[in-house]
């Protein structure tokens, strides 16, 4: 049964409130902040946000994880030599996100970890830091990256450093 409050939530949302939270300055700085993080070990960091669900998806009471694993799956985040993606996923409408790491890297940090990452984060983006809490997330993930993945075997650049909104 589809909320009626979570409809008027993303029926009303748009990419101007997106872009608000997140001006191109910000997305420039969170750019970097990947690029910089993967020179230092052989993982794939990607940030994705999103405004609001489609219509049918919110009819179907699609989750936050379970569009993050289609967005996953989507943007190949799972098609790395190493199986050590990790996709950040912010979902505005729903003030919500997920951190979905791949087989590789999920098994060597452990749920307990991203549990951590997320309620770390999670301090900060609901005070409205919504650049600081994806910061301090990518820069947990770059650790964790490091440790398990160091960068004496650097691959090349998978996934687009860029974030994106769709």
């Amino acid at each position: 049964m589809i909320s009626i409050s979570r409809f008027l939530r993303h029926l009303f949302s748009n990419n101007q409130k997106t872009r608000k939270h997140f001006p191109a300055s910000s997305m420039k700085r969170i750019e970097d902040a990947i690029a910089l993080s993967e020179r230092h070990h052989n993982g794939q960091i990607r940030f994705i946000v999103e405004t609001s669900l489609a219509p049918l998806a919110l009819y179907h009471s699609q989750s936050v994880r379970e569009r993050a694993l289609e967005i996953f799956s989507l943007f190949r985040i799972w098609d790395t030599a190493n199986n050590n993606g990790v996709l950040l996923y912010l979902l505005i409408a729903d003030h919500a996100f997920e951190i979905i790491a791949d087989r590789n890297i999920h098994a060597k940090a452990g749920q307990i970890y991203w549990d951590q990452v997320c309620n770390d984060m999670e301090k900060l983006l609901k005070n409205d830091q919504f650049e600081d809490g994806i910061l301090l997330g990518i820069e947990r993930i770059s650790n964790v990256l490091k440790e398990h993945f160091p960068e004496s075997v650097i691959t090349p650049n998978e996934l687009p450093d860029q974030p994106l909104i769709i």
